[in-house]
């Protein structure tokens, strides 16, 4: 069970890099939000969410794997700092590539 546990975090891990880019670059791309599901494009915001979801969760199902981790308000820092980091830039690259891509 806990190698089914980490093929999963490593599929969601893996997951999470082509969100995360398309949406820190501001670009669209297809999302499980998307009309149709997985086909349409999603915002370059809706994007960074569901990679930084992915990331978290696969990070969580990893880290209650690992014997050495424990909790630490830096690490509550870190992610508190990715998700503000990743929303602003997401968001300012999505306007960017709106006012220059017309």
């Amino acid at each position: 069970m806990n190698e089914l546990i980490i093929f999963f975090a490593g599929a969601l891990l893996c997951n999470c890099i082509p969100h995360l880019a398309a949406g820190l670059r501001g670009e669209p791309f297809p999302s499980p939000f998307a009309t149709p599901r997985g086909v349409g494009h999603s915002s370059a915001s809706v994007n960074f969410y569901w990679g930084a979801g992915n990331l978290f969760v696969g990070l969580l199902l990893l880290w209650r794997r690992l014997e050495t981790a424990e909790f630490n308000w830096g690490l509550v820092a870190l992610v508190i700092g990715f998700v503000a980091s990743g929303a602003y830039l997401s968001s300012h690259f999505g306007k960017v590539r709106e006012r220059y891509d017309r």
